[in-house]
């Protein structure tokens, strides 16, 4: 039964005086990856250290500085990953890995033994201090709980001493901060402080998980501000975010909870993760991105990023995944591709200084994207999309008037097959309909008089020779057509071009007449400008049935 009165709404901390809605982001925060521990975890089949080895890799050259890469303490294939990287010397110098631990001393002193001889690491210590986690699953008073945080800091400062070639820090989780009470989480956190001393110099993080979800992402922020104000050793902690999808808010909670006052962002490559997931650093780090922040990480080769992230976790990148997807960058509609093509050329022609273009809010090549992705054709697609493939895929360049019938021959052709057209498809679909032509219709030869302004022309097509007069070359032909097929013929539109430079350039010619009544458009490439209109206007001419005309 679907009843929502089993639900109780959450009750927000009272911030009358909160300061971040008036702030805005300027930079990136310190950026930590879990790929390798909360993605792990959430994985059907958990990743091989060879899998995890190669995503490893892909961190580092994105330009993550902290990567957080299992918890050696519980299972085999998570320790012998961390031995891997600190045997194998793979850590480069800049990096600093991190571990998570629960607070139980064996498991603590299994994590050292895994992070023995490395330069540079991070001791993540963590246990539950939510009210539904001590009431309903630990059985233990607000006293109980506190007291497992500061013994777990106190092992992780004690066997740290065992381990002095190595550069360590420190990292306390109160989970599900988010659903425990604020002056308790702060109470919590600050014991932990005083154990570890930070202002001796240690590099201290405080950590907020949102474990589970649970309220909209400004009252997250509002915790966040007030855990910050009160917090006794502010100055000397770097505060951090980890924030679950259970709400789809994960990043916005990032975001705001940054402006708020936090430090550091903890997260993964597609918001891989628990249940719903975890923060995507991707999503925020290209939030940022578009507002011209640099976000300190570089996902030039987002094809290359998807590959690895999908080779690795076996978690396909959704196509409508924001930034990273493989449609996000593309339009369908008609009116979204005439307004794309319209403003890149506008950027182009006025050299605007900042991207500003409709629909697209970076530059899609910014992050390895093609424009070939940009606009696609199905049967919802316009007339100006169409064009835009030709011009765009096969240097073809129409008319504005001929951006029409083209693009209702490849809407029939979307409509009956109900899948989108191909560029491939597109072009056949323009030859066969306006530039192929049977033998009979070709332009072999022709050869013109004139005396001042009056033509007279003979024109060989396919096997037969006829002749007309007229004021240019076009109309002569047209002449001959009339009196040798007895119909009526009149150009309605007509436009041609040079389609490269230099003397020895082709002509495009592209013609629409009407044919006793009936329109019919057609496009001709030829060595020049008049062999151009005439062998387009032969082609439109043998659209239209001849037996049928000559019958009449």
């Amino acid at each position: 039964m679907f009843d929502h009165r089993k639900y109780s709404a959450f009750e927000p901390i009272r911030l009358t005086d909160r300061t971040w809605p008036d702030k805005a982001l300027t930079q990136a925060p310190d950026w930590c990856s879990v790929d390798l521990r909360d993605g792990n975890q959430a994985l059907v089949n958990p990743m091989s250290v060879e899998q995890k080895t190669r995503l490893f890799d892909l961190l580092v050259k994105l330009g993550f500085k902290e990567i957080e890469v299992g918890f050696p303490s519980a299972s085999k294939p998570d320790f012998d990953f961390v031995r891997k990287l600190v045997d194998e010397k793979r850590i480069p110098d800049d990096v600093t890995i991190q571990v998570l631990t629960q607070a139980r001393e064996d498991l603590i002193k299994r994590t050292y033994e895994a992070m023995a001889g490395v330069k540079k690491a991070t001791i993540h210590v963590y246990n539950s201090t939510s009210t539904v986690q001590r009431e309903q699953v630990f059985g233990q008073s607000c006293e109980g709980i506190k007291a497992i945080a500061v013994q777990g800091a106190k092992w992780v400062q004690q066997y740290a001493v065992h381990h002095p070639d190595t550069q360590w820090s420190f990292q306390y989780s109160p989970e599900s901060f988010s659903g425990t009470e604020m002056d308790y989480a702060i109470e919590v956190c600050d014991a932990v402080i005083d154990q570890w001393q930070p202002e001796a110099g240690r590099d201290i993080i405080i950590n907020l998980p949102a474990t589970v979800e649970m309220s909209s992402p400004h009252l997250f922020a509002d915790q966040v501000e007030y855990f910050c104000r009160n917090l006794k050793n502010r100055q000397y902690v770097r505060v951090s975010l980890h924030t679950h999808n259970d709400r789809g808010c994960a990043v916005a909670a990032a975001e705001l909870g940054i402006l708020a006052g936090a430090d550091r962002v903890e997260g993964t490559l597609m918001g891989n993760g628990e249940r719903t997931g975890n923060m995507d650093v991707i999503t925020m780090g290209m939030n940022l991105y578009s507002q011209g922040i640099d976000p300190k990480l570089d996902f030039s080769d987002i094809i290359e990023i998807n590959e690895v992230v999908e080779s690795c976790t076996g978690i396909p990148v959704g196509v409508r995944h924001p930034w990273a997807g493989e449609l996000v960058y593309t339009a369908f509609s008609g009116s979204h591709q005439d307004a794309i093509r319209k403003s890149v050329n506008y950027h182009t022609e006025h050299k605007k200084a900042h991207w500003d273009v409709a629909y697209l809010p970076i530059d899609p090549r910014d992050i390895g994207r093609e424009y070939e992705a940009v606009v696609r054709i199905n049967s919802q697609s316009g007339k100006g999309g169409v064009a835009l493939v030709l011009e765009r895929d096969y240097d073809i360049s129409l008319p504005k008037w001929m951006h029409f019938p083209l693009s209702r021959v490849v809407q029939g052709a979307a409509e009956q097959s109900g899948i989108e057209v191909s560029p491939v498809n597109i072009k056949r679909l323009f030859d066969e309909c306006f530039v192929s032509v049977v033998p009979q219709w070709q332009l072999h030869d022709y050869d013109l008089h004139a005396e001042g302004q009056h033509v007279s022309a003979g024109f060989k097509i396919g096997e037969q020779h006829i002749t007309g007069e007229g004021a240019g070359a076009l109309e002569a032909l047209c002449a001959a057509l009339t009196t040798g097929y007895q119909c009526q013929i009149e150009v309605i539109q007509f436009d041609q071009h040079a389609i490269s430079g230099g003397t020895d350039a082709n002509a495009q010619a592209c013609i629409a007449v009407q044919i006793n009544g009936d329109e019919y458009c057609a496009v001709a490439v030829a060595e020049d400008t008049s062999a151009a209109a005439l062998q387009a206007m032969l082609t439109a001419f043998s659209r239209c049935g001849i037996e049928a005309v000559q019958a009449a």
